[in-house]
C-alpha cells in the first residue's frame, strides 16, 4: 500500500466519481481506476459498489477512508518538517477559508506571503465556518480562517482582522428610505440568508438573541450557500440580509443596494490551527504576516 494509492483512493471516495478525481489528480481515468483495483485485490475487500454509471463507499470503504485521511495528514506532517529543513525556500501551506475570508480578505495577504517566499505552495480550500474547522481538526488544513468562533478544545483560535457588518436592501424595499430599522422591526420584512453552519447566518441569529428574538419569528424566504447568491438575491428584491461589508460594497457604490442604518455587531475572523499538531516555519511565518497586517492596519483595511 502506497501513499499514492491512499491519495487517489480519499480523491475518489470524496467525489464518488472516479473522472473528476483523475482530473484532480491529473491522473488518467485507467491510472486511477487500477490503483483502487489493486487495493481491493491486494487485500480482498471491496470499497466500492458500482452503481449503474456511478459508484459508492461500501461499508467498509467508509471505515478504511477515515482511517486513510489519517495517514495522509501523518505524512503531510511528516513533509512539513523537511520543508523546514529547505529554510522557507520551498514547503507547503494548506488553507481551509470561510467565503468572506478566502473571497475577499485572504487574497491579498497570500500575495504578499507568496512575493516573500515564492517556493512555497500555498492551495486554499473554501467551505463554511464549521467545514473550515473540521478541516483543520482532522489535519486536512494547516491554517483555518473563519468569520465565527468555534468551539473545539484541539484548535487554537487567534483573531486576525475585524470586519464590518451591514443591514442591506434593494432599491424597491420598504427600509431602502428609513433612516434607521431597530431589531424589533425585523418581521416587517422577508429575509435571505447563508445556509446554517456559515460565520454570517451564526452571528444574525446571535443577533436576534441577544435582542430577544429568534429566527422562526421572521420570514426567511432563501436560504443560499454563497454570500454572492445572498447580495444578487437582495438585489432582485427578495427581502434583506445581514451581510460582511467586504461582500457588498461594490453593490453598494453601484446604487444596487441600500446600506440602512442598525445597531449591528462588529465581527472578527480568527485563525485557527490544531494544538497537538506540529506548527511549520512556514505556518508561523504566515501568521507573522497576519500580525504585521493587524498591527498596521486602520479599522476599516483590517
Amino acid at each position: 500500500m502506497t501513499l499514492e494509492q491512499l491519495r487517489i483512493f480519499v480523491a475518489v471516495a470524496e467525489r464518488e466519481h472516479v473522472t473528476q478525481a483523475a482530473g484532480v489528480l491529473n491522473l488518467t481515468q485507467s491510472a486511477t481506476s487500477a490503483a483502487i483495483g489493486a487495493l481491493e485485490s491486494r487485500h480482498a475487500v471491496k470499497l466500492f459498489d458500482r452503481i449503474g454509471r456511478r459508484i459508492a463507499l461500501t461499508d467498509a470503504g467508509r471505515l478504511f477512508l477515515a482511517e486513510a485521511r489519517a495517514v495522509l495528514a501523518r505524512a503531510a506532517s511528516a513533509e512539513a518538517v523537511l520543508a523546514d529543513l529547505a529554510g522557507l525556500r520551498r514547503g507547503r501551506l494548506a488553507f481551509a477559508a470561510s467565503q468572506t475570508v478566502a473571497n475577499y480578505w485572504l487574497p491579498p495577504l497570500l500575495h504578499r506571503f507568496r512575493a516573500r517566499y515564492p517556493g512555497v505552495e500555498t492551495p486554499v480550500t473554501i467551505g463554511n465556518t464549521q467545514s473550515v474547522a473540521q478541516a483543520v481538526h482532522d489535519g486536512f488544513a494547516d491554517l483555518g480562517i473563519v468569520e465565527g468562533e468555534i468551539d473545539d478544545p484541539h484548535l487554537a483560535i487567534e483573531p486576525v482582522a475585524d470586519d464590518q457588518m451591514v443591514l442591506v436592501v434593494g432599491r424597491g424595499h420598504p427600509w431602502a428610505t428609513r433612516r434607521i430599522v431597530e431589531a424589533a422591526d425585523f418581521g416587517e420584512s422577508a429575509w435571505v440568508l447563508r445556509e446554517p453552519g456559515s460565520g454570517t447566518r451564526r452571528l444574525f441569529e446571535d443577533m436576534l438573541s441577544r435582542a430577544g428574538r429568534t429566527l422562526d419569528e421572521l420570514v426567511v424566504v432563501l436560504e443560499l450557500p454563497s454570500n454572492e447568491a445572498v447580495s444578487t438575491a437582495v438585489t432582485a428584491g427578495a427581502g434583506a440580509t445581514v451581510i460582511s461589508r467586504l461582500v457588498v460594497q461594490p453593490v453598494l457604490q453601484a446604487g444596487d443596494l441600500v446600506a440602512v442604518e442598525a445597531e449591528l455587531p462588529q465581527r472578527r475572523f480568527f485563525v485557527l490551527q490544531h494544538k497537538e499538531r506540529y506548527v511549520s516555519r512556514v505556518a508561523a511565518a504566515f501568521r507573522d504576516l497576519m500580525r504585521e497586517r493587524r498591527t498596521t492596519a486602520g479599522p476599516r483595511e483590517q
